[in-house]
């Protein structure tokens, strides 16, 4: 059933089609510069630098074409297309339009054909360098020390760190360098702490599905939030889910959570140790899933993933662009009620979300902020937790 079925074409989605526009400028001038990034992070033969070229002129001054007839997905990306070829990318929803990029620019990498360069991540060397930053330490050392305060307090300070770990991804940095520092804003434009709070009650037991979003510096808080979850029986089980392949720039993969323990080893050795130790008994269970890599809200979700949530006491989606999937990449006017567009999922959820686009619902009173310009929408200075039970 689409999205139209759902009562959801009140809100028509949104596009690229204005020049000068958040979005516009996602595709004309953001893309160009990470294709700049990839093609400079490794030694590239010939034809794959070709491939970057080309795909950097075409997906701002293209059409859409179709994947290769050889492409493993390129069945899928027929039907997902279907309705888009021939089209300029600034005239097709802009969701997928990004999906798009990211599966074409893997494609020019040859990330999923045979030779030398098949499953390599070609955001490496960005994640690594963020991993690498010393400051992390401090980060890591103020996250580590929660365990010895009351346990409102840990979880409530854990919550509030992976909520501003999205403050700025990689790819926002590549656009806006100065998003990571610009300051953060205090107040929240939508706050169900409380409600999150009595879901997680202590020795309320229980699963928690936690979709994590982007590596480095925001994964980390959240295996902070698992350990908290875990460590005072705010949850039995976390199931934690990541990408299966490299996505949006920083988009955390099994390789990414990996590189976060090994990162632990120094910085907080007893929280690693207690991860791991979960990893091993089950209480923490990584669950990847291609859904998470496909051009489709979750109205759309396939039928193992919807039972997990469905079985799940909560699930907490993490960002900017599972928000977008969850209600829906559209012009929703502020005041629409959360619960209202997320009844169709399949269990109790919540968002954790600094906010990097433009889309919003359940924020009634952000006519003022919206009078000064779209800006705070767009630059990580505000956020949000929305639950919906």
């Amino acid at each position: 059933m689409s999205e139209a079925d759902r009562g959801l074409a009140d809100a028509p989605p949104i596009l690229s089609d204005v020049p000068g526009s958040f979005t516009w400028r996602v595709l004309h001038d953001r893309h160009p510069a990470i294709i700049e990034q990839v093609t400079a992070a490794f030694p590239y033969p010939p034809r794959i630098r070709a491939a970057l070229a080309r795909l950097a002129e075409d997906a701002v001054s293209g059409v859409i074409e179709p994947l290769p007839a050889d492409a493993h997905d390129a069945a899928d990306w027929a039907g997902w297309s279907a309705p888009y070829l021939g089209m300029s990318w600034y005239d097709v929803p802009f969701l997928w339009a990004e999906n798009y990029f990211y599966r074409r620019l893997l494609e020019a990498v040859e990330y999923f054909r045979p030779g030398p360069w098949r499953g390599l991540d070609p955001f490496t060397p960005q994640k690594s360098a963020e991993l690498a930053d010393p400051a992390l330490d401090a980060d890591l050392a103020a996250l580590a020390g929660l365990a010895g305060r009351p346990v409102e307090e840990q979880l409530t300070a854990a919550v509030d760190a992976a909520l501003w770990g999205n403050r700025a991804d990689l790819a926002t940095r590549v656009s806006d360098p100065d998003a990571e520092h610009r300051k953060q804003a205090s107040d929240l434009v939508a706050d169900d702490s409380a409600v999150l709070r009595r879901l997680l009650a202590p020795g309320s037991g229980g699963t928690v599905c936690l979709v994590a979003d982007n590596a480095g510096r925001e994964l980390m808080p959240d295996l902070v939030l698992i350990d908290v979850l875990l460590r005072n029986g705010l949850a039995d089980r976390v199931e934690l889910h990541l990408k299966p392949q490299p996505y949006f720039v920083s988009d955390a993969m099994l390789h990414d959570l990996l590189s976060c323990l090994r990162r632990l080893a120094e910085a907080a050795p007893a929280l690693r140790e207690r991860l791991l130790a979960a990893l091993r008994d089950g209480s923490l269970e990584v669950v990847t899933d291609a859904f998470y890599c496909e051009p489709l809200s979750y109205h759309d979700l396939p039928g193992d993933l919807a039972a997990r949530f469905r079985e799940a006491k909560l699930t907490i989606v993490k960002g900017d662009l599972n928000y977008r999937r969850l209600v829906g990449d559209r012009h929703w006017p502020a005041a629409t009620p959360f619960e209202a567009v997320t009844a169709y999922f399949p269990g109790a959820v919540a968002a954790l979300r600094t906010l990097k686009s433009e889309v919003l619902v359940g924020a009634p009173d952000v006519a003022a902020l919206d009078a000064a310009g779209p800006g705070w929408r767009l630059d990580g200075t505000h956020g949000l937790i929305q639950v919906r039970t």
